[in-house]
């Protein structure tokens, strides 16, 4: 018997690390700009390496994810993740640190899409919501303690030291998971050759045939062709992309904006993470009860229309006010984020146990995918001006307000199977 509150600690452990790695390096952008001589445009590179080298590792990992246990799999992308980390701190040039940001998204990314697998495979239905709050308040927690403590040991020591301690810190999360993460292997499904029906044999399950492909090629079309020929995952993952580019386009450049236009200094920049973050603490919980009692789709909804305003304040904030410009942030923090909870629970809801890795894993893929092209269209369109400013910024809050429309359309689309 599975202890469900330890596993989601655990979980929620391991996305702590991975959302820290991930995160860091966006307060740190100005640091980072300043110690390798490099333009907003290569800034969003390093960001965007991240994002481009998860989506190539969950496209490799949807065809293989679902052929082993859990535990294993969460222990090696863990492991290999944490070392790709550690890389990153070593980085004497430009280079070398887009090669380690992408040697570390190989499997941060993947690692993101299991801890959300594994929760679809172990919460029921009906209480789902609820544990995905849970979980994700890594991100909130990471908001909270990890950055805030990244930001202020970077402008203490190095920019290197935040991903020092983060490495330290995932080893020791990998031990963790090695002695109390129980093997799962409910989702593995014995492999049935499928009769030809010419031979007076009908197989049980019509889907089973993509269970034994009868080539190598066709072993690895399989997972893509099950999902790409389902229409509601495809609308699944055109939600994921949707949102994603509703949420994200704006984020890396929060910082940098805040610093450099609001007049925030360096040690400040963790405010911004320390009390948006704080705040989806307590609050990404409430989201999921909320979506569990009143339905998924109406609180995303909801959250979904807070967002837009929000969303308009940040990019068109013009004040040099810090508690004005923290509250701004910080209902983007909540809102933001507490939508992710209701959409990632309906998405989980697309797809068999069986199929749930591999179908994560894609969606991860659409998730990176929808990062890099919105890390690379910020890149473009934010400039610097004469006086050093940023530029250009409310373009991006104008994209990203269209997109989020779309995607609560979107979201009307999907349901849930048994």
């Amino acid at each position: 018997m599975i202890n469900e509150k330890r596993l989601l600690l655990i979980l929620a452990t391991v996305q702590f690390c991975h959302i820290i790695d991930f995160m860091i390096i966006m307060p740190l952008g100005k640091t980072i700009m300043n110690a390798f001589a490099i333009s907003p445009g290569q800034f969003a590179w390093v960001v965007s390496a991240y994002a481009l080298a998860a989506f190539t590792g969950n496209l490799v990992s949807t065809v293989v994810i679902d052929r082993f246990d859990r535990r294993t799999a969460l222990l090696f992308l863990f492991t290999c993740f944490t070392v790709g980390t550690l890389a990153c701190a070593f980085a004497p040039t430009y280079g070398f640190l887009l090669a380690a940001r992408f040697g570390t998204g190989l499997f941060g990314g993947t690692l993101g899409a299991l801890v959300l697998a594994i929760v679809g495979d172990v919460i029921p239905l009906q209480r789902r919501a609820s544990a995905m709050g849970w979980v994700m308040t890594a991100f909130s927690a990471a908001s909270v303690v990890g950055v805030p403590a990244g930001i202020w040991i970077a402008a203490e020591y190095s920019w290197q030291a935040p991903f020092y301690a983060t490495a330290a810190l995932a080893a020791l999360f990998v031990t963790v998971a090695f002695f109390f993460v129980p093997h799962m292997r409910g989702h593995l499904v014995e492999e049935t050759i499928v009769p030809d029906e010419s031979l007076g044999e009908v197989s049980r399950d019509p889907e089973a045939q993509l269970l034994q492909p009868r080539s190598v090629g066709s072993k690895i079309a399989a997972p893509f062709r099950a999902i790409f020929s389902n229409a509601n995952q495809r609308a699944a993952l055109l939600f994921t992309l949707t949102l994603m580019l509703g949420h994200f386009t704006i984020i890396p450049f929060i910082a940098p904006y805040m610093q450099i236009n609001v007049g925030f200094a360096d040690k400040q920049v963790s405010l911004i993470y320390l009390i948006g973050g704080g705040l989806t603490v307590v609050l990404l919980p409430l989201f999921g009860r909320l979506a569990d009692r009143y339905g998924r789709m109406r609180v995303f909804t909801i959250a979904s229309f807070l967002a837009l305003f929000s969303i308009y304040a940040l990019t068109n904030l013009d004040t040099n006010s810090i508690p004005v410009a923290l509250l701004v942030t910080s209902s983007f923090f909540v809102v933001a984020s507490g939508r992710n909870v209701p959409a990632t629970t309906m998405i989980t809801s697309v797809v068999r146990p069986e199929n749930r890795g591999g179908f994560m894993s894609i969606r991860q893929s659409v998730n990176e995918m929808a990062l890099f092209f919105s890390s690379m269209v910020a890149g473009f369109i934010i400039t610097e001006g004469p006086d050093g400013k940023l530029q250009h910024y409310e373009l991006l809050g104008y994209f990203t307000i269209a997109m989020s429309i779309v995607a609560v359309y979107t979201a009307s689309r999907i349901r849930a199977v048994a």
